[in-house]
């Protein structure tokens, strides 16, 4: 097999231009290996063709090339009349067909700026950033050594240095090994009693009094407090937009479907 391919590939002119020039990368007996083509072979958006090694690239292109000139060698002997390719081929025009539908019903969805801004103005309280935290904790298994930990820290020149010294040697929980450390936060996000305590402190301050919860009892050092805000209109519109044609499609297909399961013959085993 591989010796039939790569005299096939010997046989083969390739004219490989830029992509700017002429929108394709070589052709194929004039078949054209165009940008989609690439893309089925890389199958990741993310992975920008230009940018990969030539090697890289030659290797993409041999592969689409092979591709191609055995399908066409397949159709030449006769695969079109092959009951799975037949099939096969049915079912993919029926998934064609749907995507094709659902594309165009979704393009027939363009909400009005009045219904755009009518939605903004009912649900305002869901276009909301909430405060977010960025603290470090010191957790202990008792009250007493959490006070301790205090007392050591009120007495500290340094409190921050010495709150980082402290929750690597004496914290239980998993950040200790960072200092405590447990990066940023939505201010609601911990447990109740965690979060209430955090909010309460001014940026650059700890708790002076222990913080109890499920866990044990905690040291907090608050090291920064990002206040929440509201989301403008425009900020949200696109979100909003994407948000009532989902929904009017939704309601479209539904409305559809249920038309017509009532003449269908469904049968589920």
């Amino acid at each position: 097999m591989k010796k039939i391919i790569s005299s096939l590939v010997a046989t083969l002119a390739i004219t490989t231009v830029t992509l700017n020039a002429a929108d394709y990368y070589a052709s194929v007996n004039g078949e054209k290996i165009t940008k989609a083509d690439v893309a089925l072979v890389l199958q990741d958006p993310r992975i920008d063709f230009a940018k990969l090694p030539k090697s890289s690239q030659k290797q993409v292109l041999e592969q689409i090339i092979n591709k191609k000139l055995l399908a066409n060698l397949a159709i030449k002997n006769g695969i079109e009349k092959d009951p799975a390719y037949k099939d096969a081929l049915s079912k993919m025009k029926k998934d064609l067909a749907f995507q094709v539908w659902q594309k165009n019903e979704i393009t027939k969805h363009k909400p009005k700026e009045s219904e755009l801004t009518d939605f903004y103005n009912k649900n305002k309280s869901k276009f909301v950033v909430p405060a977010t935290l960025e603290a470090s904790h010191i957790l202990v298994k008792t009250e007493k050594d959490a006070k301790s930990i205090i007392k050591q820290l009120n007495s500290a020149k340094d409190k921050s240095a010495k709150f980082v010294e402290l929750a690597k040697s004496k914290s239980v929980g998993p950040t200790g090994v960072k200092g405590g450390y447990l990066g940023k936060f939505q201010s609601n996000q911990m447990v109740p009693e965690f979060s209430a305590a955090a909010n309460k402190l001014k940026k650059n301050t700890y708790s002076k009094t222990p913080v109890k919860t499920q866990f044990g009892y905690h040291v907090i050092y608050l090291k920064d407090k990002i206040p929440g805000k509201s989301l403008s209109f425009n900020e949200v519109k696109g979100n909003i937009t994407q948000m009532l044609v989902g929904n009017a499609y939704n309601k479209r297909v539904k409305e559809l479907s249920d038309k017509l399961r009532k003449t269908a013959k469904i049968v589920i085993k």
